[in-house]
């Protein structure tokens, strides 16, 4: 839970890109400058070098906690941006992936508009769950997210080497265990909600009392949730698209996605019920605060970096 500017991000990714092998910028905190692995855009990157970097895992998680915008086309765009590939393939990738960045823009809206919902109730002290919940529902209408990205991933399959689609693999399930950490390892004792209620703690000055009641708030509030969500349902897709484009040949069309908005709208109603459980626990003091940074994550747009 980063609730400072991008600032510290935009001052060291010239610097980070170099020591990253492998998406997005959302708001990343000034401690960035201690040198966590980011990708191109500024977010951390999901690779084999950043995992036992728990700053970069914070960062990445953070990102993964606020952006739902199409599952696992959401993590091969994001991967691109440190792929390590030749530099003569450059601009072709950047076309690819801003075409699937394109795809998922109608998601990117209905993201937006929850997470604008989500500071407004912040900051008054109780969220209007009808609301959120309406707008939510708006994603299985906004998603064609896998329909619109075939001729896309069909691309990046014939352009990247046998070597690159595995480094590209390899990434994508890095970015999807970061998920799968962020939205639904909600047990009584997650190390993971542990340490959003330690982040919060620090980042809005939580009273004791304070941590205590959210503590146990959101532990009976995200179990409730994580009942209704599959991770086997949701990996399905995933590991198709995995057994698929590693290998000589690959055609996106024959990978039917399981629940194709699963991800997209479980990671989505999992931060409005955080946000939403949060609200009337603060003090007007820490509601402007996070209300600010909900802010900042509704005005990010995802695109592809010129540079590399």
């Amino acid at each position: 839970m980063k609730l400072s500017s991008a600032t510290g991000f935009a001052l060291i990714t010239g610097l980070v890109l170099s020591a990253c092998q492998a998406t997005t910028a959302s708001s990343a905190p000034p401690a960035a400058a201690s040198g966590a692995p980011v990708a191109a855009n500024g977010a951390p990157a999901a690779d084999e070098k950043s995992k036992g970097d728990p700053l970069a895992t914070s960062e990445l998680q953070e990102h993964h906690r606020h952006h739902h915008l199409g599952g696992v086309t959401q993590f091969i765009a994001m991967s691109l941006d440190t792929l390590g590939e030749d530099d003569a393939k450059h601009a072709q990738i950047e076309k690819i992936q801003n075409s699937l960045y394109a795809c998922m823009a109608p998601s990117g809206e209905v993201q937006s508009k929850v997470l604008l919902t989500l500071a407004d109730g912040v900051a008054a002290g109780a969220v209007d769950k009808s609301k959120v919940d309406a707008t939510i529902a708006q994603l299985d209408t906004a998603s064609s997210v896998h329909q619109c990205s075939i001729d896309a991933l069909n691309q990046l399959h014939a352009l990247l080497s046998p070597a690159e689609r595995t480094a590209l693999v390899d990434k994508v399930n890095a970015h999807s265990e970061v998920w799968h950490h962020a939205n639904h390892d909600i047990e009584a004792n997650s190390k993971e909600l542990q340490a959003q209620v330690a982040e919060l703690t620090h980042e809005l000055s939580l009273a004791p009392d304070q941590v205590e009641k959210i503590s146990t708030a959101l532990r009976t509030a995200l179990a409730g949730l994580a009942s209704k969500f599959d991770p086997k349902k949701a990996e399905a897709h995933r590991q198709a698209f995995a057994q698929a484009f590693v290998g000589a040949t690959f055609d996106a069309k024959s990978i039917t996605p399981v629940g194709p908005t699963h991800l997209s709208s479980h990671g989505t109603a999992r931060m409005a019920l955080f946000y939403e459980t949060l609200a009337p626990l603060l003090t007007p003091t820490q509601r402007t605060t996070l209300a600010e940074h909900l802010r900042e994550h509704a005005s990010h747009q995802p695109t592809a970096i010129s540079t590399k």
